[in-house]
């Protein structure tokens, strides 16, 4: 005897909380920005100039190492602070670090202006940029609840968040 399997005609759609939106979405922002950097590496002369204290023209000291990370750290810790901040202190933290990163994400592309590898900067900087339009979008537009009026008990506030 055979059985039947159930048919299914779609995938159930489930909302995702912003909170997880914003996380994934700082991550892919990471993801981005680091291999950019990573695949640059391939450039010629980059290792050559890294090896003699060099970044696009600056030298490698503690200072520059210790400003990069502080940059870097601001979008990295965005990760988590997209989940553990209250909901109003992660939109506007979110809002204000989107906002920062987008003319930051376009300085990577303007060392190489009339550049041979132009186009893969301009790439990396597209793709980064494309990411933080969706956290903008989403930080701005972060659902809110409906305020609570009157003398309501405890029971009807919990009863009314519940619905």
């Amino acid at each position: 005897m055979r059985t039947r399997r159930p048919t299914t005609t779609a995938l159930e759609e489930q909302r995702m909380p912003v909170r997880v939106r914003l996380a994934a979405a700082w991550a892919s922002f990471m993801f981005l920005y680091i291999y950019v950097d990573i695949l640059a590496f391939y450039k010629p002369g980059v290792v050559d100039d890294i090896l003699v204290g060099i970044v696009w023209q600056f030298d490698i000291t503690q200072t520059w190492a210790i400003t990069a990370l502080s940059l870097l750290a601001i979008p990295i810790l965005m990760v988590v602070l997209s989940v553990a901040l209250p909901a109003r202190a992660a939109r506007i933290a979110t809002l204000i670090v989107a906002a920062i990163q987008v003319p930051f994400a376009a300085f990577n592309a303007v060392g190489e202006v009339g550049g041979s590898w132009l186009a893969f900067y301009v790439l990396g900087v597209a793709l980064e940029l494309i990411v933080l339009v969706f956290i903008l979008k989403w930080a701005r537009a972060w659902p809110r609840t409906a305020a609570i009026t009157g003398t309501a008990t405890g029971a009807d506030r919990a009863a009314r968040h519940v619905r």
